[in-house]
């Protein structure tokens, strides 16, 4: 099973996946043979209001089978800036959220985690 990552990293959180994509190069790369088996978008970090449209695109521009994986505090709920009117209280209410890592930030490792988990629900979905 052969996931593409797609990263939307929008603030503090995009650093750990940084570390996570130089720690384990493949994570982002691109499938040397063909497409891939389904797309992940990751979104990490603080969805202002502003980029609300951008990141809802970028999920409906990614082809099925899809899924979206919510990377740190912020993303999962707004994280410290919740009740700003400029901060979406969570990436879900714009799109839908398969997985959610935890954390302020969460390490590199629960991303690989998170991407391990979706990478079985795919595998159990084509079996």
């Amino acid at each position: 099973m052969r996931l593409e990552v797609v990263e939307v990293g929008l603030a503090c959180c995009a650093v750990e996946i940084a570390a996570a994509a130089r720690a384990f190069p493949d994570l982002l790369a691109d499938a040397p043979d063909g497409a891939p088996d389904a797309y992940v978008l990751v979104v990490s970090g603080t969805v202002a209001t502003a980029q609300a449209e951008a990141v809802r695109a970028r999920y409906d521009a990614l082809p099925e089978p899809r899924a979206v994986l919510s990377y740190g505090a912020c993303s999962n709920t707004g994280g410290p800036y919740w009740d700003s009117y400029a901060v979406v209280p969570g990436v879900d209410t714009l799109v839908p959220v398969d997985v959610y890592v935890p954390g302020c930030p969460p390490r590199p490792e629960a991303l690989l985690d998170g991407l391990r988990l979706l990478e079985e629900r795919f595998a159990g979905n084509s079996a």
